[in-house]
């Protein structure tokens, strides 16, 4: 149509211009040009149309942009919160591995428990075991650990009753047979599997004292027999040399044989003791402080090494602290996952055991509560060092009494003064290397023991002191008394008896003073000097008087100077000086007479 429009728009064009001429030079009508305004009028339609369409893209596209945008910024809070609970996740990757680790028994320390006899290989078996169940009441909180709580009771229940038998499967050596070597299997045998020990006394606090009670039973029975048939043997021995008491005045006229060399026997260092087999030769002899001293050197022996195992295996081990490290306990706290989400913010942060990032509330700890804590552990280590002791006591109880039994049986009657002083000594020694060994019961029983062996020395010396003292005066005859016989063999015998007194009581006594010995000494001397006076009374003759004396207070110095003791020693000293200072004034006295005449 619009071409038929440009043709009649043309035609009529033509038909006015052929009735108007116009000039050459004027352009043409827009008539005539009608076609080519149409056509732009149609690009220009065309244009608009493009224009529009172009707009409607642009707006969409505008807001499929703005869509994207939004998108995007979706996408990226949640690489944020990907990237957060990423952090998050790997923050507690290691506390849960190592909680993972620890709640976890591993099937073979489960095979080894429930499938295998007790063995060396049960030691860290039995820690480990020990480890986890501390975890598991320690992580309570968690359901993994209450889920598993179950069967770490069963294997604590196996361990328990395993253990039981074996410990008591070890006794059986020491009930059935007195030659088993019982500190051999003490610290070879027991002391090796004393962890699995602990495991009973901390996780089977029942079955640990069955096998305490037990253990006591047996070792009790084993050192009392053993005891019991050893000193019998010493008893033999001791009854086939009978030394009694003897005044200082004796009757034999060649004084005391006293051998020095068995004031060796007052040291625990020295000769061997007696063996218990050798008791059956009827030929064999050991004086009575030698027999004394194997009894109490043997029962010294047995008694610290037992007291030295009971105090080790049998007392109550502190539990080790948590290592920081290694173990997930001290690890920061574990956070429970929430339908397949960690919630960061669940648990209380510093709640759980270990919390490393939350410094804890700073407190005021006054000196009071320190002192008091102080104080209950003191009191709690008293308590158990008590018990120890008394556990040590059931023991030991029956030996005590045996051996108590017989010291009392070797000084009453009463033995003679000299070996009397060297079994007290030997005591003294003891006492000092039982107090080293750290022994404290028998510290106080030896002590006793030469407690009582003091008013028995007293008792001997008073009895020389008397009978010296009556001798000296029964030696001056007067209107109411009658005259003694003494004799100048007597009266050298009674020397020699008083330098083997003083001078193994010099060779027994370490300390320069010691009222007990030196005094006693000291009143017999008294009472000797003046048994010499008495007795030269008699002579007549000045001369031979002073003579007589200057012969004993000669016997005396020699006696003095030639003993098994020092002569070093302060009272040694002062002994020779007196008898030398007597023996110088009757050389005067003889001197002067024979000047005088």
């Amino acid at each position: 149509m619009r071409n038929d429009m440009a043709d009649a728009v043309e035609r009529n064009a033509l038909e006015g211009s052929s009735r108007s001429p116009q000039p050459p030079y004027a352009d043409p009508p827009y008539q005539l040009r009608a076609r080519d305004f149409v056509d732009l009028h149609d690009q220009v339609q065309t244009s608009v149309k493009l224009l529009d369409s172009l707009e409607g893209f642009l707006s969409t596209f505008q807001k499929d942009l703005s869509a994207v945008s939004g998108q995007i910024s979706n996408l990226q809070d949640r690489s944020k919160d990907i990237d957060n609970r990423l952090r998050s996740r790997r923050r507690i990757e290691k506390p849960l591995s190592n909680l993972l680790a620890d709640l976890c028994i591993p099937p073979a320390l489960a095979t080894l428990i429930l499938d295998t006899p007790v063995g060396e290989d049960w030691i860290p078996a039995i820690v480990e075991l020990e480890r986890r169940l501390d975890t598991l009441k320690l992580r309570v909180r968690v359901k993994a650990a209450r889920d598993l709580s179950e069967v770490a009771e069963g294997l604590r229940i196996v361990a328990a009753t395993k253990l039981r038998t074996f410990f008591l499967s070890m006794l059986e050596s020491i009930r059935t047979s007195m030659t088993t070597n019982l500190q051999v299997i003490q610290s070879s045998v027991w002391m090796k599997y004393r962890p699995l020990f602990v495991f009973l006394q901390r996780h089977a606090a029942n079955v640990a004292n069955e096998v305490q009670r037990a253990y006591v039973g047996a070792v009790r029975t084993y050192f009392e027999t053993g005891f019991r048939r050893y000193l019998r043997s010493l008893g033999w021995i001791k009854a086939r040399t009978v030394e009694k008491s003897e005044s200082i005045v004796g009757e034999s006229s060649q004084g005391p044989g006293f051998d020095p060399s068995r004031l060796s026997y007052a040291r625990v260092e020295g000769p061997s003791v007696a063996m218990a087999y050798i008791g059956e030769d009827k030929n064999y002899k050991e004086p009575l402080e030698s027999v004394v001293r194997s009894a109490l050197l043997v029962l010294m022996d047995n008694a610290t090494a037992e007291y030295a195992f009971v105090t080790a295996f049998f007392s109550t081990e502190p539990r080790p602290p948590p290592n920081k490290d290694s173990s997930s306990i001290m690890s920061p706290p574990i956070l429970s996952p929430t339908r397949g989400e960690f919630d960061e913010f669940r648990s209380n942060p510093g709640s759980d055991i270990g919390s490393d990032g939350v410094s804890p509330r700073p407190r005021i700890v006054s000196i009071t509560s320190v002192m008091g804590t102080a104080g209950l552990d003191q009191q709690a280590a008293n308590e158990e060092q008590a018990a120890l002791n008394a556990l040590w006591k059931q023991i030991m109880d029956p030996v005590l009494d045996y051996c108590q039994t017989f010291v009392q049986n070797a000084i009453e009657p009463p033995p003679p003064v000299v070996p009397l002083l060297t079994i007290i000594r030997l005591t003294e020694d003891v006492v000092a290397e039982v107090q080293r060994r750290g022994c404290g019961p028998l510290e106080t029983y030896i002590f006793t023991l030469r407690l009582k062996m003091w008013p028995v020395f007293q008792k001997l010396m008073a009895e020389h002191v008397d009978t010296l003292k009556k001798y000296a005066e029964g030696a001056s005859a007067g209107y109411f008394r009658r005259g003694g016989t003494t004799t100048d063999v007597s009266v050298s015998a009674v020397c020699r008896r008083y330098v083997v007194l003083f001078n193994s009581f010099v060779a027994l006594t370490d300390q320069p003073e010691e009222t007990m010995i030196f005094a006693n000494l000291l009143r017999l001397r008294q009472e000797l000097s003046k048994l010499i006076t008495t007795h030269t009374d008699k002579l007549g003759d000045p001369v031979a008087k002073a003579s007589a004396q200057s012969t004993f207070y000669e016997q005396l110095l020699q006696g003095l100077s030639s003993g098994p003791g020092p002569t070093s020693h302060p009272k040694a000293q002062s002994e020779l000086a007196y008898w030398r200072e007597r023996d110088e004034e009757s050389r005067r006295r003889v001197a002067s007479t024979h000047s005088r005449r």
